[in-house]
């Protein structure tokens, strides 16, 4: 099966599509199932924060999005791009997906070896056939946006981590992908970082930006999220408005996340 589609059976007014995904992974004779029938939907300009518990697989959610992580059935819809069971397409084949999804990891992953600067601009150049010229236009204006232009001649090593979560996040934005993936945006972030970053959020989706994101951080997804879902065990348990959801908890998963974040 052709694992990349350029005519996805995308629901009229949605952004992304999952649609039953499933994902086990073998070891040593053992088989573990990481994801169990996961679906969801998100529509343009909304907020969707994945919670739970470490090893509910949120991440892994986001890493199969952004086909980084084969999986076993179901299919991923996006603007352009679906994504099927199968072994991981070429990175050639996915020119479409990048510039549809846009990635900040939990760790940042900038190349170490570029200034915060380079690790914006490269994208643009890449994937886009950009002019250096335009592309360090386009960093600039991202940089400027999240408020770390003064950090553009520095490496990595020598920003904070809540730098290094901006200029991760001006990376990802570079190609002005519709749909922007972040893990754990909030973990390297002090309270009042956080507050600047939920304000950054909800201008991106109020700009008509979709966001899923995962976070263990209740305060944080009540004041960014339209829309949370809980997952336990590879499976979604409850799903709805953020506020209904973690103040009027149904599923002892929820609780138990709750219980987590008041320590």
């Amino acid at each position: 099966m052709e694992p990349v589609s350029s005519t996805p059976p995308l629901a009229a007014g949605l952004l992304l599509q999952v649609a039953q995904l499933r994902l086990a992974r073998r070891h040593a004779g053992a088989t573990q199932e990481v994801l169990r029938d996961i679906s969801l939907d998100l529509a343009p300009g909304r907020v969707c924060a994945l919670m739970g518990v470490s090893g509910a697989g949120k991440s892994t959610v986001l890493r199969t999005i952004v086909a980084l992580e084969p999986f076993d059935a179901g299919h991923i819809a996006m603007d352009g791009v679906t994504l099927t069971p199968g072994p991981l397409p070429r990175e050639s084949a996915l020119r479409q997906l990048r510039r549809t999804v846009g990635m900040v990891f939990q760790q940042h992953a900038l190349f170490p070896h570029l200034t915060v600067h380079e690790n914006v601009a490269l994208a643009p150049v890449h994937a886009l056939g950009a002019t250096r010229e335009h592309a360090g236009g386009v960093a600039d204006a991202l940089l400027t946006s999240l408020g770390v232009a003064h950090r553009r001649a520095a490496y990595p090593d020598q920003i904070s981590g809540g730098e290094a979560q901006r200029v991760a996040s001006a990376r990802a934005l570079a190609l002005d992908p519709p749909l922007l993936l972040m893990d754990e945006p909030t973990a390297a972030l002090d309270p009042a970082r956080r507050g600047a970053l939920a304000d950054t959020l909800r201008a991106l989706a109020a700009a008509g930006r979709t966001l899923l994101l995962t976070t263990h951080d209740i305060d944080f997804a009540k004041a960014v999220a339209d829309d949370v879902i809980i997952m336990a065990h590879g499976e979604i348990v409850e799903r709805g408005p953020a506020r209904h959801v973690l103040e009027q908890p149904r599923h002892e998963a929820t609780r138990a996340l709750l219980r987590f974040g008041e320590r």
